[in-house]
Protein backbone atom coordinates (compact mmCIF):
# COMPACT_ATOMS: atom_id res chain seq x y z
CA UNK A 1 0.00 0.00 0.00
CA UNK A 2 2.51 2.15 0.49
CA UNK A 3 5.00 1.68 -1.93
CA UNK A 4 1.83 2.35 -4.27
CA UNK A 5 1.20 5.68 -2.60
CA UNK A 6 4.97 6.61 -2.98
CA UNK A 7 5.03 5.62 -6.67
CA UNK A 8 1.97 7.37 -7.22
CA UNK A 9 3.53 10.77 -5.96
CA UNK A 10 6.23 10.01 -7.49
CA UNK A 11 4.10 9.89 -11.07
CA UNK A 12 2.60 13.08 -9.82
CA UNK A 13 5.56 14.63 -8.95
CA UNK A 14 7.20 13.67 -12.72
CA UNK A 15 3.84 14.95 -14.88
CA UNK A 16 3.85 18.38 -13.07
CA UNK A 17 7.81 18.68 -13.48
CA UNK A 18 7.48 17.71 -17.24
CA UNK A 19 4.39 20.13 -17.70
CA UNK A 20 6.28 23.65 -16.40
CA UNK A 21 7.74 25.57 -18.70
CA UNK A 22 11.10 27.60 -18.45
CA UNK A 23 10.52 31.60 -17.79
CA UNK A 24 11.71 33.16 -20.98
CA UNK A 25 15.22 34.98 -20.91
CA UNK A 26 15.89 38.63 -21.14
CA UNK A 27 16.02 39.24 -25.08
CA UNK A 28 14.32 36.15 -26.13
CA UNK A 29 11.11 36.39 -28.00
CA UNK A 30 8.06 36.66 -26.06
CA UNK A 31 5.68 34.02 -26.77
CA UNK A 32 2.88 34.96 -28.90
CA UNK A 33 -0.82 34.29 -27.75
CA UNK A 34 -4.25 34.89 -28.77
CA UNK A 35 -6.81 35.32 -26.16
CA UNK A 36 -10.19 36.46 -25.09
CA UNK A 37 -10.40 39.65 -22.72
CA UNK A 38 -12.87 40.48 -20.20
CA UNK A 39 -15.48 41.55 -22.92
CA UNK A 40 -14.89 38.64 -25.09
CA UNK A 41 -12.69 40.40 -27.63
CA UNK A 42 -9.86 37.70 -28.89
CA UNK A 43 -6.55 39.56 -28.37
CA UNK A 44 -3.35 38.75 -29.72
CA UNK A 45 0.50 39.73 -28.34
CA UNK A 46 1.01 41.22 -31.82
CA UNK A 47 -1.51 43.63 -31.79
CA UNK A 48 0.83 45.78 -28.91
CA UNK A 49 4.09 45.48 -31.52
CA UNK A 50 5.49 48.79 -31.20
CA UNK A 51 4.26 49.38 -27.66
CA UNK A 52 5.95 48.43 -24.54
CA UNK A 53 3.68 45.64 -22.95
CA UNK A 54 3.29 45.13 -19.05
CA UNK A 55 2.41 41.62 -19.21
CA UNK A 56 1.39 40.45 -15.47
CA UNK A 57 -0.11 36.81 -14.49
CA UNK A 58 -2.13 36.64 -11.26
CA UNK A 59 -3.60 34.25 -9.73
CA UNK A 60 -7.11 34.56 -8.87
CA UNK A 61 -9.97 37.57 -9.72
CA UNK A 62 -11.01 39.69 -6.74
CA UNK A 63 -8.65 37.87 -4.02
CA UNK A 64 -6.53 40.46 -1.95
CA UNK A 65 -3.28 40.16 -3.40
CA UNK A 66 -4.49 40.22 -6.67
CA UNK A 67 -7.04 43.01 -6.70
CA UNK A 68 -4.06 45.01 -4.90
CA UNK A 69 -2.13 44.97 -7.93
CA UNK A 70 -4.42 45.36 -10.32
CA UNK A 71 -5.96 48.72 -8.64
CA UNK A 72 -2.16 49.67 -8.57
CA UNK A 73 -1.69 49.45 -11.98
CA UNK A 74 -4.94 51.19 -12.82
CA UNK A 75 -4.24 54.16 -10.37
CA UNK A 76 -0.28 53.90 -12.58
CA UNK A 77 -2.10 53.77 -15.64
CA UNK A 78 -1.67 57.51 -16.71
CA UNK A 79 1.82 57.02 -15.95
CA UNK A 80 2.49 54.20 -17.90
CA UNK A 81 0.72 55.00 -20.71
CA UNK A 82 2.73 58.13 -20.66
CA UNK A 83 5.81 55.71 -20.96
CA UNK A 84 4.07 54.17 -24.30
CA UNK A 85 3.22 51.08 -22.14
CA UNK A 86 -0.07 48.78 -22.76
CA UNK A 87 -0.91 46.75 -19.08
CA UNK A 88 -2.40 43.37 -19.68
CA UNK A 89 -3.34 41.09 -17.25
CA UNK A 90 -3.87 37.26 -17.62
CA UNK A 91 -4.95 34.57 -14.96
CA UNK A 92 -6.92 31.14 -15.60
CA UNK A 93 -9.87 32.45 -14.53
CA UNK A 94 -12.51 32.68 -17.22
CA UNK A 95 -14.14 35.66 -18.85
CA UNK A 96 -16.90 36.60 -16.98
CA UNK A 97 -14.69 36.41 -13.29
CA UNK A 98 -12.36 39.22 -15.65
CA UNK A 99 -15.77 41.20 -16.39
CA UNK A 100 -17.05 40.86 -13.07
CA UNK A 101 -13.70 41.84 -11.28
CA UNK A 102 -12.80 44.42 -14.31
CA UNK A 103 -16.06 46.03 -14.12
CA UNK A 104 -16.17 46.02 -10.24
CA UNK A 105 -12.53 48.10 -9.37
CA UNK A 106 -12.89 49.86 -13.30
CA UNK A 107 -9.28 48.30 -14.33
CA UNK A 108 -9.15 50.16 -17.64
CA UNK A 109 -6.78 47.18 -19.51
CA UNK A 110 -7.43 44.03 -20.95
CA UNK A 111 -7.75 40.88 -18.55
CA UNK A 112 -7.28 38.07 -20.67
CA UNK A 113 -8.64 34.46 -19.41
CA UNK A 114 -5.96 31.85 -20.18
CA UNK A 115 -8.51 28.83 -19.38
CA UNK A 116 -6.51 26.63 -20.64
CA UNK A 117 -3.24 27.58 -18.98
CA UNK A 118 -1.03 27.16 -21.74
CA UNK A 119 0.13 30.66 -22.07
CA UNK A 120 0.94 30.65 -18.36
CA UNK A 121 2.96 27.26 -18.74
CA UNK A 122 4.76 28.83 -22.09
CA UNK A 123 5.79 31.74 -19.69
CA UNK A 124 7.10 29.47 -17.02
CA UNK A 125 4.13 30.92 -14.88
CA UNK A 126 1.91 28.43 -13.96
CA UNK A 127 1.38 26.67 -10.66
CA UNK A 128 0.06 23.60 -11.70
CA UNK A 129 -1.34 20.56 -9.08
CA UNK A 130 -3.18 18.79 -11.21
CA UNK A 131 -6.31 19.12 -10.13
CA UNK A 132 -6.08 23.16 -9.53
CA UNK A 133 -4.32 25.07 -11.99
CA UNK A 134 -3.49 28.89 -11.48
CA UNK A 135 -0.98 31.73 -12.57
CA UNK A 136 2.20 32.59 -10.65
CA UNK A 137 2.45 36.72 -9.76
CA UNK A 138 4.90 36.96 -12.48
CA UNK A 139 5.22 40.09 -14.43
CA UNK A 140 7.16 40.20 -18.10
CA UNK A 141 8.02 44.01 -19.57
CA UNK A 142 8.11 43.23 -22.95
CA UNK A 143 9.23 45.49 -25.56
CA UNK A 144 8.11 47.22 -28.75
CA UNK A 145 10.19 44.58 -30.85
CA UNK A 146 8.39 41.51 -28.85
CA UNK A 147 10.92 40.67 -26.70
CA UNK A 148 11.19 39.96 -22.96
CA UNK A 149 12.88 43.41 -21.34
CA UNK A 150 12.43 42.20 -17.70
CA UNK A 151 11.48 39.45 -16.02
CA UNK A 152 9.75 39.98 -12.22
CA UNK A 153 9.31 36.62 -10.01
CA UNK A 154 9.08 38.31 -6.91
CA UNK A 155 6.48 40.61 -6.82
CA UNK A 156 4.97 43.25 -3.99
CA UNK A 157 1.50 43.88 -5.30
CA UNK A 158 1.27 47.18 -3.61
CA UNK A 159 4.02 48.85 -5.10
CA UNK A 160 4.76 46.37 -8.42
CA UNK A 161 3.47 49.14 -11.07
CA UNK A 162 5.40 51.77 -9.87
CA UNK A 163 8.85 49.70 -9.67
CA UNK A 164 7.39 48.99 -13.42
CA UNK A 165 7.36 52.78 -14.47
CA UNK A 166 10.33 52.92 -12.64
CA UNK A 167 12.53 50.10 -14.61
CA UNK A 168 10.39 51.08 -17.96
CA UNK A 169 11.95 54.83 -17.48
CA UNK A 170 15.39 52.91 -16.99
CA UNK A 171 14.98 50.86 -19.97
CA UNK A 172 14.28 53.28 -21.85
CA UNK A 173 16.91 55.61 -21.26
CA UNK A 174 19.09 52.82 -21.36
CA UNK A 175 17.87 52.20 -25.09
CA UNK A 176 18.14 56.05 -25.95
CA UNK A 177 21.90 56.16 -24.91
CA UNK A 178 22.72 53.21 -27.37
Amino acid sequence: MIRKLVAGLLTLCALTAAARAEVPAIGAAAPAFTLPDQTGTVRRLAEWRGKWVVLYFYPKDDTPGCTTEACSFRDDISLLTALGAQVVGISVDDTLSHKAFAEKHQLPFPLLSDASAEVARQYGALSDWVVVKMAKRYTFLIDPAGRIAKVYLTVDAARHSKEVAADLKAVQARAAAR
